[in-house]
């Protein structure tokens, strides 16, 4: 082509607003792939279907020259198109996804999506219409094809008709958790045709939406004025030879007391009777769960809530027996079993100086006399102000000590580790728990009340004095952080031969002259 051709067809073509169109059309993808980086593959993908109808207009523009006027018209008329629908497109995208977003205002998918159509079909009739075609005619025949595709898909029209009804209505939305036949999951996206629900298995679901207009589903922690929480319930079943009433107190107390992470406090965990089965009482203990996506996690830390209480309180969970074992009873294994369940218990006393005074047969003494008591994470194992006479030794896992001022302000004391001990001051005085002990984790402790030391200190009484020492140590350190919590300096350290005066009064010894 020569020189005038060229001229002739940028004439032709580069119009004097088609820098600005190019320009805006550049700056708004680029604002665009900035902002939602996540989804820059979608806007650099119109930003070229752009591009590729300004070259299909510039190529019309080169026909026309060549006097190939028919090709030439034809496809200008297809490159306008596709620019218009290009801009279009790409200014609907920074409005709904950029300008509404920064407004908090989030509308849903298919509105966008209706937008956009309404706007292709304005722009395709006005574009015809301009080219001055008739459109009765095309009116008239699109009535009619329409017509045959609705009732030949007919499924299809109910599932993108369902998801029309199900976002106007706003029954289920973007985040819901729902329930739907045996598929329990969150809503991550309502599309024409169906829901996507994600699954705590790691699955994406994809439901129909007809089907959700068909069939009931629930909503799961939604209710009006309330916040978002489910009731979850945990099933168990214990022998009818205990009590129901001792059995709800001991699971109410240990799980409304525990710190269970995602489990609401209020409304509070009840445990109910709910039948008889296998020759059981069943029980059910409810709850609510404030973090819908950690149902099944949660559902375990309650059960061995559950479970941890039963066995401090001696309670053993029942299940239906079907076959029956009989086996021979070995006085020797019993014995061996027994004799190595002694030595634990040795070990654990070893550790704890204030029975270093005592002789091996004293200490083998009490440690047939220990009870095993398991903690579950979160367990209260002694309460402040609590009145008890009995010792803990921590066998396994972590405690925590701190000291509960009347305003409600807590302070960490100490954090035990296996080995140490805690709660003698009940054991020897019978005084009132000076801290909170609570389980940091998973524990297990060994028990000793006050009935199974006393033989021992009576045949003994010079090991008071003993553990006077340690009991005083421990508790002018308790007094000076109490002080400081609450501003009382008359609350100073007992000295050792008060602590021994209530030992020998707790214990009636005589005191010697």
């Amino acid at each position: 082509m020569t020189n005038g051709v060229w001229i002739e067809m940028y004439r032709t073509f580069w119009q004097p607003e088609t820098p600005y169109l190019i320009g805006a059309m550049v700056t708004i993808s680029a604002v665009l792939m900035y902002f939602r980086r996540e989804e820059s593959r979608v806007y650099r993908d119109t930003l070229f279907l752009f591009l590729f109808g300004l070259v299909g207009e510039a190529a019309s523009a080169a026909m026309k020259i060549l006097e190939f006027s028919k090709p030439a018209a034809v496809l200008y008329e297809v490159s306008i198109i596709i620019v218009t629908i290009a801009g279009i497109r790409q200014c609907g995208f920074l409005f709904f996804r950029l300008l509404l977003p920064a407004l908090r205002i989030r509308p849903p998918q298919i509105l966008e999506d209706l937008v956009f159509f309404g706007v292709y079909l304005i722009y395709v009739f006005a574009r015809i219409k301009y080219e001055g075609v008739d459109l009765s005619g095309i009116l008239a025949f699109s009535a009619v094809t329409t017509a045959v595709i609705a009732f030949s898909m007919q499924d299809t029209l109910g599932n993108v008709l369902g998801g029309l009804a199900i976002q106007i209505d706003n029954s289920i939305k973007v985040g819901d958790y729902i329930k739907v036949g045996e598929v329990i999951g969150q809503v991550v996206d309502i599309r024409w045709r169906s829901t996507a629900v994600e699954t705590s298995n790691w699955e994406t679901v994809i439901i129909p939406n007809a089907q959700l207009m068909k069939n009931s589903f629930s909503v799961l922690g939604r209710r009006a004025g309330q916040p978002l929480q489910w009731r979850r319930w945990i099933y168990f079943s214990v022998d009818p030879g205990v009590t129901p009433g001792r059995v709800i107190g001991t699971v109410e107390g240990a799980v409304r007391a525990a710190d269970i992470p995602k489990a609401a406090r209020q409304p509070q965990p009840a445990c109910l009777v709910l039948g008889f089965e296998g020759g059981n009482i069943r029980y059910g203990l409810r709850y609510w769960l404030n973090d819908l996506a950690a149902d099944s996690s949660t559902d375990s830390l309650v059960r061995i809530h559950i479970f941890t209480s039963l066995q401090r309180a001696g309670v053993r969970v029942s299940e239906p027996q079907q076959t029956v074992h009989l086996v021979e009873h070995d006085e020797e294994h019993a014995e061996l079993v027994r004799e190595r369940e002694i030595q634990r218990r040795l070990q654990a006393l070893k550790g704890v100086d204030l029975f270093g005074g005592l002789t091996d047969e004293e200490m083998r003494v009490l440690a047939d006399r220990l009870t095993h008591y398991p903690f579950a994470k979160g367990d209260v194992i002694t309460r402040q102000g609590s009145i008890s006479d009995c010792i803990y030794i921590l066998a396994n896992g972590e405690a925590e000590v701190y000291f509960e001022a009347e305003d409600g302000e807590k302070k960490s004391l100490a954090t035990l580790s296996p080995g140490r001990f805690f709660g003698e001051m009940g054991l020897m005085t019978g005084e009132p728990r000076g801290a909170t002990v609570a389980a940091r984790t998973e524990a297990t402790c060994y028990r000793l009340d006050k009935g199974s030391f006393q033989d021992l200190i009576v045949m003994r009484p010079a090991i008071a004095e003993d553990i006077s020492k340690i009991i005083a140590s421990r508790q002018f350190g308790l007094d000076a952080v109490r002080q400081n919590l609450s501003g009382d300096a008359a609350n100073t350290g007992r000295g050792q031969l008060e602590v021994l005066a209530k030992i020998r009064r707790f214990f009636g010894l005589s005191t010697p002259h």
